[in-house]
């Protein structure tokens, strides 16, 4: 089967290619699900990189405003002349007095003239459900979907049909139903917008693709400046990223000594443990060694603002501001709450490629899937995992845990298991003093202490005392 692509990142993967060549695409959501901007998008690819000319027919919004709107986009719509991209006008007159039957073979004649002038290969019918709502009888409505499509066939056409959600959901109660598109059609795609913890979520998914495979989940899609951005995952395949086995100092002569070296570059380091157990202090060691060593880093915090950060850092003995001011170190303040997760995972794939760095940390990882519901959390962690070590980017994050000593595999992170070195601190109280404590619990590719180690945090910084506690052994 021959397929055109959309240009829209990720759904081409997912649709093994893009669109049916020739054949009818019906795009199908509720308000604010980007049916609009989906098509359009596909419609100006279309034109400017595969040199296939497009129509876009507006049912419903002014093609004026379409354009406005559409100009916000990255798109360079204003280069695409008319023999391109021709916009028409189809709303309805709501002051015509209608008198007998209704067809849109009208319709249909006049596309005729304006495909054959400019060669469009691709036309887009935006809100149909508008058109077929004057239409009072179910048959007629069949009657004329039928014309349509047969019309499309003719003209070999690589169509996409808008249409208002068509499933069965309580909250489009009230909107007509055109369920039968979905037999129709030869690829239909559904797009969601919902609201989960207060944050906007969006996800498609293809319902079928009639003589194609394709990939039938869900996946999360974001709309940004440059349009739609879908979220395709897959399982690692060749080429693999090279499995490095240069050694980056922790930042801590000692854990560095547990760890028979270091960190391995491009690998991903959790840090657990509870509040106040020095997570982001054994994280902030990291960054500035990796400064000192020429290399630009960046620290993602959805805790602290940066000015609080480098006071915070700075009555450790961990001086972050030189590097901040020779632009070695980034630090990136926000909120998870602000976004959902992919908007986050975004914004940071962008802010590391911006700054070249080639060390990250995410403090705490654990807020970041916070906001994320509970279906594409992990894959947010596995995706943010495999970037970085596809870009052979060195990636630590910190891990907040609910329960004391907790060391549950099955923890909220979803990531102890995919991670490389896991390294868990922990706080006790011993007579009339609380004590810290360090732990390798893994560290793949290299042999590492199994000793539980003390630590105090003062103004000389994060320092280890000479004997393990709990009697373990080297």
């Amino acid at each position: 089967m021959l397929k055109s692509p959309t240009g829209i990142s990720g759904f081409d993967e997912i649709a093994m290619g893009g669109i049916p060549t020739g054949r009818t695409t019906l795009l199908t959501g509720g308000p604010g699900s980007g049916k609009t901007v989906f098509a359009l998008q596909t419609l100006v690819h279309g034109a400017k990189e595969c040199g296939e000319p497009g129509i876009f027919v507006a049912f419903e919004q002014d093609p004026a405003a379409v354009r406005t709107d559409a100009e916000t986009f990255n798109w360079e719509l204003a280069s695409l002349s008319e023999r391109q991209l021709f916009f028409i006008d189809a709303r309805p007159n709501l002051d015509l007095v209608r008198v007998g039957g209704f067809d849109i073979s009208g319709m249909l004649a006049l596309l005729q003239v304006q495909i054959e002038a400019m060669g469009a290969k691709v036309i887009v019918f935006d809100g149909i459900d508008i058109l077929l709502g004057q239409m009072a009888e179910p048959e007629v409505i069949q009657r004329e979907i039928d014309r349509l499509q047969h019309w499309l066939l003719q003209a070999g056409l690589t169509a996409l049909i808008t249409c208002k959600t068509t499933i069965s959901d309580p909250q489009y109660a009230g909107l007509p139903t055109l369920d039968f598109l979905q037999y129709m059609v030869d690829c239909s795609v559904i797009l969601n917008h919902h609201i989960v913890d207060d944050v906007s979520q969006r996800s498609l998914r293809i319902a079928k693709y009639r003589g194609s495979a394709f990939h039938g989940n869900a996946f999360p899609f974001l709309i940004g400046d440059g349009g739609f951005d879908v979220t395709f995952t897959h399982a690692p395949r060749p080429p693999f990223w090279d499995a490095l086995t240069e050694r980056l100092s922790s930042g801590l002569a000692d854990v560095d000594d547990m760890l028979q070296g270091g960190y391995f570059r491009a690998a991903c380091i959790l840090l657990t443990g509870l509040p106040g157990t020095g997570k982001t202090t054994l994280s902030a060691a990291f960054l500035a060694a990796a400064c000192a060593r020429g290399e630009k880093a960046l620290l993602v915090s959805f805790v602290s603002r940066e000015e609080e950060i480098v006071r915070n850092m700075k009555s450790l003995a961990i001086d972050l501001e030189p590097f901040m001011l020779s632009g070695l170190l980034k630090i990136f303040s926000t909120r998870a709450s602000i976004g959902s997760g992919e908007t986050q995972l975004r914004a940071i794939r962008c802010i590391a490629h911006d700054h070249g760095a080639t060390c990250i940390v995410i403090d705490p990882l654990t807020a970041l899937i916070k906001f994320e519901s509970g279906g594409t959390a992990p894959g947010i962690t596995e995706r943010l995992i495999d970037w970085a070590k596809s870009e052979q980017r060195t990636l630590v994050c910190t891990g907040l845990l609910d329960i004391p000593n907790s060391l549950i595999e099955s923890s909220p992170l979803q990531i102890p298991t995919i991670s490389d070195t896991w390294i868990h601190l922990t706080h006790d109280v011993h007579g009339d003093e609380r004590r810290r404590a360090l732990s390798i619990i893994k560290s793949r590719g290299t042999g590492h202490s199994n000793q539980v180690r003390e630590f105090v945090l003062s103004d000389a910084g994060l320092v280890f005392p000479e004997r393990p506690v709990n009697g373990a052994q080297p």
